[in-house]
């Protein structure tokens, strides 16, 4: 299927969820991220703010767990900037720092600038993702314009409370892919070919 076609889908998909269903698989996701992520090497992860309304993984379940039982791993959270299309990023203060934003995201409206090369993980927004690691989101090119920016060593993990689809028709050579997908039942590695 086309990435127009897997929106669709995939955001119904999300949308049908019930509110226990969307509970139980956020926490379900939650703690297989813990149980399967290694974050002894990690300084510094960025994540994204959930939009609940288009129920989104929610991320503050993982927010809140880093910031108790992993006190040296500093958070960094996007804001977009409308005027150049791409995200602007800021280490995490706390809820006094956001605010939201015209499509309802919470963001931060001040705060300290993540540099993107100093990223060690980025927890990745999407719709849906294919068993190669390439993504679908909503189509504004924020995340792999900013993936781009970091470092090769970045670790990529796309968040997702849906299985992968088995290929995504239109990968372009601007989709940056992830390294790791997570989702409620299962952890995937894409190996990619270092040349």
């Amino acid at each position: 299927m086309t990435k127009q076609e897997l929106r669709k889908i995939y955001l119904q998909k999300r949308l049908a969820l019930s509110e226990g269903e969307y509970l139980k698989l956020n926490h379900q996701l939650c703690e297989n991220f813990f149980s399967q992520i290694d974050l002894s090497f990690i300084k510094i992860l960025h994540t994204f703010i959930p939009l609940e309304k288009n129920k989104e993984p929610n991320t503050w379940l993982i927010i809140d767990r880093i910031r108790r039982e992993f006190p040296h791993i500093r958070l960094s959270i996007p804001r977009i900037n409308n005027q150049t299309g791409e995200l602007e990023n800021f280490f995490f203060e706390g809820l006094h720092q956001l605010q939201q934003n015209s499509w309802g995201i919470l963001e931060p409206k001040q705060g300290v600038p993540t540099e993107p090369e100093k990223i060690d993980m980025v927890l990745v927004p999407l719709l849906a993702f294919d068993k190669c690691g390439h993504r679908v989101g909503y189509g504004k090119g924020f995340y792999d314009k900013f993936l781009a920016q970091c470092q090769s060593t970045c670790v990529k993990i796309g968040v997702s409370l849906l299985p992968p689809v088995s290929a995504i028709e239109d990968v372009d050579v601007f989709d940056q892919p992830l390294s790791t997908a997570i989702t409620p039942h299962a952890t995937i590695s894409f190996k990619r070919n270092l040349e």
